[in-house]
Order: C-alpha cells, then structure tokens, then sequence
C-alpha cells in the first residue's frame, strides 16, 4: 500500500487522517502541520513534540515526500537567484527569487514541463511531463526561505507550466500557505498567472479568492494570438475577455494583462489603439514585457523606444499601463526563459 504523502495535505485533511486513519488525537494534526508548514521538518524524527511510538506509526504509514536544492544561480547584474530544485522522482523544476524594494518576490513553477507550446516560452518545448503536488509548491517556499534566511513576501505563479491546469492542487496549495498555522500568506500576496484557459477562469472567479490574477494575452487580435499561443485556438479573445469581465465582476479584484513586445508580431502602435478598445470600461491594468530573448527561438525584443511608445500610447487610450522591469536576464530566469537550458545542458 503507497504511503501517503502528508505535505500534501490541508490541515482539515491532516485532522481526518488523524482521527480516521491512525486513531490519534486531532491536536496532533496542528503539531505536524506546523512542523512541515512553517518549520520545514524534513522527517518524523524531528518533530520532537511527538511521542517516538506515533513518530514510528507515522514512518510505517505516511511520508513527507521530498526535495532539495540542486544548483543555484545568481545574476551577478541585479542579485536574483535561480534556484533549481530536485523532486522526489528526480524531475528538476526551476523558481527564481526576486528582491525588490517592497520585499522578496518568488516565482515558483506549477507544473514539470508545460503544455501550452507558446511560441516565445522554453519553457514548453519539452512539453508537459506532471503536475506538481501541492507539498511540492510549498516546498519550493521553504527551500528559498531557509537558503536565504529572509522571508519570501509575495508569491507569482509565473513559473514553469499553467498554473489553471493544476487548478485541484493549486487551490489546495492557496489553503496550506494562507493557515496560520504555516507560512501565514495572505491570499492577496499571491499573483497567478495563465494563458487564458476561459472555462477554469470562471471556475477560479466562482471561488471568490483574493488573489491577484494576470492573463497572457501578448496580441490585440486572434489572428495574431493564435500564431504565437496554440491555446488561443480554443479561447478566443471574445469569450477569454468576457470570462475576465465576469472573474472582475465576482471578485472585485482588478485584473492584469500581460503583453510581451515581439518584434515585428505584434508591436505595431496602432495594436495599441486595438487593444485599448478590447479592453475599455474593464477594471485592468496593462503589464507591458520586452519579449525575453532565449537561444532556442528567433522571437527578438523591440527597441525601449518602441517599447515605452507602445505603453504611451496605451495610456493615452486610459489604460492604466506599466512596463515590467526585468530581472534574471543574465542566467535565463527572466518569463520565458526556465527549464529549456537545464534540459539542454543537463546541469
């Protein structure tokens, strides 16, 4: 009989295994959440609290899975760090942490490999390999904490894969660090990043979280989307921008629109004017991207005079728009750039 792996669990679900499953008391649920969750116990021998008879039961009927830190790298230009990290199964998925003035930001990954084939992403050449649990998205937290000894203040789902396409782990995962029993993170510390899958979005709106949703919308049309995002094919603009319409509407919460500049794809000024008029009378904020250069696609950045011409003209139209800065360049951790290196050079 497989083990179950109790870094996958809430702290409602640990309480049931307790009771339920091995007949101890329920107090001692809050005890091993705390243990995993917020002190990062790596074993039941750590969890000193316990009596060594249930540390015994718990090795014989549960574990706590495991990963670890396999190779850092840092950006000598702007400090951010990517860390490489070693699954259980030997899979390799990659965050990168990011200091900024207002605190540290963490961008951890959702999947092994991703499925979506956007055409300026390494990080899908591959293709989709598996879900992560939510212990393994929690996992990726505590390792950067420990490693840096600071707190990780905000999380992005921005890494590798499609967050929504892991949407039963993920919102499991939103439970376990929110609970103040472990990391404590308000929901609105939280910024989740899609391709746009319409059906999930409504499913996302309907459970009403205070999180931060950005879309990767990168075109100011479907012909041009659909050229550059494979998933545009079965989500068009019209019905994508009417599930944001609705997630806005359910949740209050403002939604972000990503737009990576491509040169010559989709950079014309007057995609500005288009875009604009798609998205007016919508509660949304533009974040604009220089595309990320990688060496395994021919899709180039724009000149910053395009780039800040583009998000000017945006804002004139009265959409509220940013350019993002980037960050990681240098060791391929900037959006696009994680996982295709590592495969390739098999560091």
């Amino acid at each position: 009989m497989a083990l179950i792996n109790l870094r996958d669990l809430t702290i409602l679900e640990l309480e049931n295994f307790f009771v339920k499953d091995i007949l101890e008391k329920k107090y001692r649920a809050k005890q091993v959440f705390e243990w995993i969750n917020f002190k990062g116990a790596k074993s039941f021998s750590q969890m000193t609290d316990l009596p060594l008879s249930l540390r015994s039961r718990l090795d014989e009927v549960s574990c706590l899975g495991y990963t670890n830190i396999f190779k850092i790298v840092e950006d000598n230009n702007d400090g951010t760090k990517k860390f490489l990290i070693k699954l259980s199964d030997d899979n390799i998925i990659e965050c990168v942490l990011m200091r900024y003035n207002h605190g540290n930001s963490l961008c951890i990954s959702t999947q092994v490999g991703c499925a979506m084939g956007c055409k300026f992403c390494a990080s899908t050449l591959h293709g989709h390999v598996r879900n992560l649990t939510p212990g393994e998205l929690v996992e990726q937290i505590l390792l950067v904490q420990d490693n840096v000894n600071e707190r990780v203040n905000n999380i992005t789902l921005m890494g590798i894969g499609e967050p929504l396409n892991n949407f039963d782990n993920l919102l499991k995962f939103m439970e376990i660090i929110n609970s103040k029993h472990g990391i404590g993170m308000s929901h609105r510390r939280i910024t989740l990043s899609t391709c746009g899958l319409v059906d999930e979005l409504y499913r996302l709106a309907d459970e009403k979280l205070q999180i931060t949703v950005a879309v990767s919308l990168h075109a100011p049309n479907d012909e041009i989307r659909r050229k550059i995002m494979p998933v545009a094919k079965a989500n068009c603009m019209e019905k994508l921008l009417k599930a944001c319409r609705y997630y806005v509407k359910t949740t209050g919460r403002r939604i972000t629109f990503e737009y990576s500049l491509m040169q010559g794809i989709n950079d014309d000024i007057e995609y500005a004017d288009i875009l604009a008029d798609k998205l007016r009378n919508m509660i949304c904020h533009v974040n604009l991207i220089n595309v990320n250069p990688t060496p395994f696609s021919d899709i180039v950045p724009v000149s910053i005079k395009r780039l800040k011409s583009f998000a000017n003209r945006l804002n004139i139209k009265g959409i509220n728009t940013t350019v993002r800065r980037t960050l990681g360049l240098e060791i391929l951790a900037a959006c696009g750039q994680l996982r295709e290196n590592y495969i390739k050079n098999s560091w």
